[in-house]
């Protein structure tokens, strides 16, 4: 990438991903047959890309359930790619080798124990294993600079003694003392799998790895336990020699660690890093000296995210850049110095990589999952991949950002996705859709998903807003810290502010708005059904947070809550802590809500949708509520069918209360009706 493609008046301009036909507006059916492009990476030579499609069963025309799968393709130029790998085979962890002849990727095959490392030529023939670790699965790969050496971060050994204790029926769990840490080993790369690899010594519990382009040293990430807690607040990147396995640098950044890439020389690292232990979110670029594990920022301060970046062969780094909802593309020097950036128009640009002079980046756009993009060395921009031909069918609402005053002069921004048609006289039907985090934030591109009513609901008449409310990311650490210590206070009431607003602009109809979101959009949505009740007239809670006291001793991120989220622990101020809690207001409780939740979420417990359920059903017994479990889910819904069920109840949800505005409208049947062709869909005579 040079200074004159950064500088091309035409990069990313000329470019439109947006559907071209209209005929009829998107359903849940819809939802649940869309693909996107998930992971990419350049050959060495930038010949090829290599890019996984991502999708799930859809189980709508009868597939059987089932988690997501990938499908792995190459391309060599728009349009001119080839799937590379047998239907069955979803690989992970895909790269090539170093001399781009193969393409390497994480697989288990039904004969093996567990995932091992497999390889497919670029030039024709069929997969074959490279390496493996016997009893063990393999979490990720990376090779040597000279192809001869695959290094593997693999599971831990196993534990014969517990396997034959649980035989036994001994299966205790003793919460958070078996820590079971990852290993890593070099296996010999030739045209038999190696038997013996050789185990690397590491530090501590290690999530991922590199290996440096000179061969003699890699970085690991590790934190002293695999607790998920210890990964927010207690990562760290270690610099090893190899050939001793010793650490010779620790990089000692006090906040969360995002992407980390090498430079070409292997003596820089890009770091995405928190900035302090109560930054929330790791969105401020470092640069970092590999000999001593000193680090800078290099965009300290800004209103911004640093998303992703990469080192190009020149030793400049490539960023993604996020300034509230629009995305950039920034190029630096190889000592921080920015050389320039441009907007991506129209595009939420979520990932970049580079090979040879080839630069590609994967993004989406309002009427298009992500896809494959190139920028040449003239600085024009071409789409690659085309998947989801169906979308020139649908007709989608309008969408745009939206900036607005908050009641205390704070600027906010958010995203609006009007009805199809246009909102009608009065207003529409509002859905607020909260993200969770709050250290997280919207994009202009796509925003229809299971839990997502985006372009669904648009085509069912309503307007959907998705605030970037105070906690969100991408407006510098300081508004990303303006949440702090002030639970359901200024965040929460950005919300009700924009629904103002809405109602002002005659987008949305004041007395049929209505509130959903997952995690701490959960959190948001039940403080809307219970604190802000005469605000919403339905809500729609997913892994949602109900009592801030038994939160605490439930979850799997305490710390992280206390660093990022509190600043003060519960039994500092008990009663503020209550007062925060949706249960604390149950007595105002007149919006319908439908409480869902993942049966073994570790992060929210379920006992947060249980205790609001409760309290309701007991302390207001006319107010319509729902509590929905999906077995086997965790901290959001992985299955094709929990996705399909949850959007399905959703919709049903909102139609039934907040299009009609009838808060004491009958609650809906228990099941949901379910596409013809899906499996478990009642047959005419079964009725």
């Amino acid at each position: 990438m040079t200074r004159k493609l950064l500088l091309a008046a035409t990069l990313l301009g000329s470019v439109s991903i947006a559907a071209t036909a209209s005929a009829r507006p998107m359903t849940p059916e819809d939802v649940a047959k869309l693909e996107s492009v998930g992971a990419i990476v350049v050959s060495p030579d930038g010949s090829r890309v290599a890019y996984t499609t991502s999708s799930m069963p859809d189980v709508t025309e009868g597939e059987d359930n089932g988690s997501s799968k990938q499908q792995l393709s190459v391309a060599t130029g728009p349009d001119n790619a080839r799937v590379f790998l047998p239907a069955d085979v979803s690989p992970s962890g895909v790269t090539f080798s170093p001399d781009g002849s193969m393409i390497s990727f994480n697989w288990k095959h039904d004969d093996d124990d567990g995932r091992a490392v497999w390889g497919i030529p670029v030039d024709g023939g069929a997969q074959r294993k490279l390496a493996e670790v016997a009893d063990s699965s393999v979490r990720s790969h990376a090779w040597s600079p000279d192809g001869s050496t695959l290094y593997m971060l693999v599971g831990a050994e196993k534990d014969k003694q517990r396997d034959k204790q649980k035989k036994g029926g001994f299966n205790a769990i003793v919460y958070e003392e078996e820590a079971r840490l990852n290993r890593m080993f070099s296996a010999s790369v030739g045209m038999e799998v190696d038997a013996e690899p050789a185990e690397i010594s590491v530090p501590g519990y290690v999530s991922s790895f590199q290996i440096a382009p000179d061969g003699t040293k890699a970085i690991v990430n590790t934190a002293p336990t695999p607790n998920v807690d210890d990964s927010y607040t207690l990562k760290r990147v270690n610099v090893i020699d190899l050939a001793s396995g010793n650490v010779t640098a620790v990089v000692e950044t006090p906040g969360k660690i995002g992407d980390v890439e090498i430079s070409p020389d292997s003596t820089k690292l890009s770091l995405i890093a928190g900035v302090d232990e109560n930054d929330p979110a790791s969105t401020t670029l470092h640069l970092v000296d590999m000999a001593t594990g000193e680090y800078s920022a290099v965009n300290a301060g800004a209103a911004e995210a640093a998303v992703d970046a990469e080192f190009l062969g020149t030793g400049q780094l490539a960023t993604v850049i996020h300034k509230g909802a629009t995305s950039f593309l920034r190029l630096y020097d190889a000592n921080g110095t920015q050389l320039n950036e441009i907007e991506a128009p129209g595009l939420a640009v979520t990932g970049i990589d580079a090979g040879g002079t080839r630069v590609v980046f994967r993004a989406s756009s309002a009427e298009h999952p992500s896809e494959l993009f190139e920028v040449d060395q003239t600085g024009t921009i071409t789409r690659w991949t085309n998947h989801n031909d169906w979308l020139s069918d649908i007709t989608f609402g309008k969408q745009s950002v939206v900036t607005y005053t908050a009641r205390d002069g704070q600027e906010i921004e958010g995203i609006l996705i009007e009805p199809v048609g246009g909102a009608p006289a009065g207003g529409a039907p509002l859905i607020m859709n909260v993200h969770g985090g709050p250290e997280a934030h919207e994009r202009n591109g796509w925003l229809t998903a299971y839990s997502k009513p985006g372009q669904v609901a648009a085509g069912q008449g309503y307007a959907v807003f998705l605030p970037n409310y105070r906690g969100s990311t991408a407006y510098g650490v300081a508004f990303s810290k303006q949440h702090q210590n002030d639970y359901a206070g200024k965040e929460f009431n950005d919300i009700i502010d924009a629904k103002r607003h809405l109602v002002a602009e005659g987008i949305a109809d004041p007395d049929r708005t209505g509130i959903t979101g997952g995690s701490y959009g959960g959190y948001a949505t039940a403080w809307g059904a219970t604190a802000h009740s005469d605000e919403y007239a339905a809500s729609v809670m997913f892994v949602g947070i109900s009592n801030q006291i038994s939160k605490f001793g439930t979850t799997d991120i305490p710390r992280e809550m206390f660093n990022v989220h509190s600043l003060k622990w519960p039994w500092q101020d008990w009663q503020s802590m209550l007062e925060v809690s949706p249960i604390y207001h149950v007595e105002n409780a007149e919006t319908p809500i439908l409480i869902m939740h993942g049966a073994e979420d570790p992060r929210v417990a379920p006992s947060q949708s249980y205790e609001l359920y409760r309290n309701i059903k007991v302390r207001k017994p006319d107010t319509p509520v729902r509590l929905v479990l999906y077995p086997g889910e965790g901290h959001g819904n992985r299955m094709a069918a929990a996705r399909y069920d949850y959007n399905l109840r959703m919709m049903r949800w909102f139609d039934t209360y907040l299009k009609t505005g009838d808060r004491k409208a009958p609650i809906p049947g228990p099941r949901p009706e379910l596409a013809e062709n899906a499996k478990g869909a009642a047959a005419p005579d079964d009725e």
